[in-house]
């Protein structure tokens, strides 16, 4: 309960922690008033670089963060702010260097695409709206308590709203932003919802607190546990969209601009994976015995379903797909499965790198994901339209690009050697020997599956003559991030240790997660 405790204010010393944060919020106001005060023909490219300038100074405060709380190799506490409303840990910080590198990728991609993109009304927006977003994502990885991630999921859902409608003269974009906010506010209502009767039930908002009070709860109220956990993994499951809650995703996908897709793909659903993963192993679920041990093992086998779920859907429902955006908003939903397995198999005595799989899987899905959508923007700007047959003919009218695209493929399908091949293996090795057979066989299948839509879009850049021989153009922006994802993609594949090594040596689930 939080009778008697007072709020504990801000320390200049706690001012230097959340230096990321600040710089962020720092940087998107000063754009906002430079929006206004300079000349609409100067503005628009020379604030999507300082954009990128904001996100890399972020990023920096970030790596100096981990550097200093991890001199000579050993993982430092956890440092807790406002009560430890908001906490600076090794889990947030891998998270917000994924969510910042990503969020870089994409401003970069926007740069090349933006200008080209007449229904955006508001190219100066178009970059800045992407910080406060980013900052929702970072305070749902660093939330101690429900309150403050609840406020980071709606920080990061109201501006991407706007990001989605962003085509303002496109119908295609309103209806996607319309979508949008309507399941956006489902999800937000359903994890409200399932907070709402956690609190009930343990008194607190707190997660080490909630940890302490859970196992009596669960002895005491097993239903309204029930409801409370069941609530928030739906209300997260549409975020992410995994099955069956994923029904927005296309149609969202394909309406809005795509780096701002691409934004959804990777930084949003990243964010909320991290508060399904926070809230489960901060709550010290694992640790519940006795009566209460019936509903961790539910809880825990219906995120499982839901991956599972996920997998099948995504994977199935896009052998019918015939637009490029549709089809990597379906994979995205498969990918989404993929990464709830190390959350769903638990912590067993056999098993403990959960989190190492998932943020490599979540690593080499940033770059495959994000190297697609860029190649996409040229191909898509060159054939003026977003189906797969724009794809058809394009080795003999740019071969590296094609080729690029070939890695993406291969990683995104899961094979070797690729980031995506790694990181399906960690995943498939880590549900192996937690025993969860069905789940390696389904994780097997919908691999095999994917197969053929992945080598469609192959089939028709190598083996299919295109009509339409307008040239493909890349923007200098737009070849550095196909690039810098190639690149990062063979390195993932080429050497899959150093980083889970690196993981694992920063990273402990009881010292960063389960310490109140």
């Amino acid at each position: 309960m939080y009778e008697g405790v007072s709020f504990i204010p801000l320390t200049w010393t706690d001012m230097r922690y959340l230096a990321p944060e600040f710089s962020l919020a720092a940087a998107f106001l000063i754009l906002i008033l430079l929006d206004l005060l300079l000349p609409k023909r100067v503005n628009r490219i020379s604030i999507g670089w300082l954009t990128l300038a904001g996100i890399l100074v972020s990023l920096l405060f970030v790596v100096l963060r981990m550097i200093d709380m991890n001199i000579g190799g050993a993982s430092a506490e956890a440092i807790h702010l406002l009560g430890n409303s908001y906490r600076i840990d090794d889990f947030a910080s891998l998270l917000k260097l994924v969510f910042l590198t990503g969020t870089a990728l994409i401003v970069l991609l926007a740069l090349g695409s933006a200008r080209d993109e007449e229904a955006i009304t508001d190219k100066s927006e178009y970059y800045y709206m992407l910080l406060p977003a980013l900052i929702g994502a970072m305070m749902m990885a660093s939330s101690g308590n429900l309150v403050t991630l609840y406020i980071g999921l709606e920080l990061l859902s109201l501006t991407s709203y706007v990001l989605v409608g962003m085509r303002r003269k496109s119908l295609q974009s309103a209806e996607a932003a319309f979508k949008y906010v309507v399941t956006g506010g489902i999800s937000s209502a359903m994890v409200l919802f399932g907070m709402s009767y956690i609190y009930g039930i343990t008194g607190s908002v707190d997660l080490g607190t909630i940890a302490e009070a859970l196992p009596r709860a669960l002895n005491d109220f097993k239903a309204l546990a029930y409801v409370g956990f069941f609530f928030m993994i739906a209300g997260f499951g549409i975020k992410i969209a995994a099955a069956p809650f994923h029904a927005w995703a296309p149609d969202v996908y394909q309406g809005a601009p795509t780096p701002v897709s691409a934004f959804l793909a990777i930084v949003a659903k990243g964010a909320a994976l991290a508060a399904i993963f926070r809230i489960i192993f901060s709550t010290a679920l694992i640790a519940v015995t006795g009566d209460g041990a019936e509903v961790f093992k539910d809880v825990f086998f219906a995120i499982l379903v839901i991956a599972a779920a996920a997998m099948l859907v995504g994977t199935t429902t896009a052998l019918r797909q015939k637009n490029m955006k549709r089809l990597l908003a379906l994979s995205g939903v498969a990918n989404a499965g993929y990464m709830l397995v190390p959350i769903g198999i638990s912590i067993t005595v056999v098993h403990s790198s959960n989190f190492s799989e998932f943020v490599y899987y979540l690593v080499a899905y940033l770059f495959m994901t994000i190297g697609a959508f860029a190649v996409f923007t040229v191909v898509s700007k060159a054939s003026l339209h977003d189906e797969i047959k724009g794809f058809a003919g394009m080795y003999y009218r740019a071969p590296w690009t094609a080729a690029a695209m070939v890695i993406f493929v291969l990683s995104l399908a899961g094979l070797p050697v690729s980031g995506g091949f790694f990181g399906k293996l960690f995943i498939l090795l880590g549900a192996a020997s937690a025993k969860a057979y069905w789940l390696v066989a389904i994780m097997v299948i919908s691999s095999v599956i994917s197969y053929y839509f992945y080598f469609g879009l192959v089939r028709q850049m190598f083996m299919r003559s295109g009509n339409d021989e307008n040239e493909i153009r890349i923007p200098g922006g737009t070849a550095i991030v196909i690039w810098l994802c190639v690149a990062a993609t063979i390195a993932l594949g080429l050497f899959p240790g150093p980083l889970m090594e690196w993981i694992d040596a920063v990273f402990s689930i009881k010292g960063d997660l389960m310490v109140g």
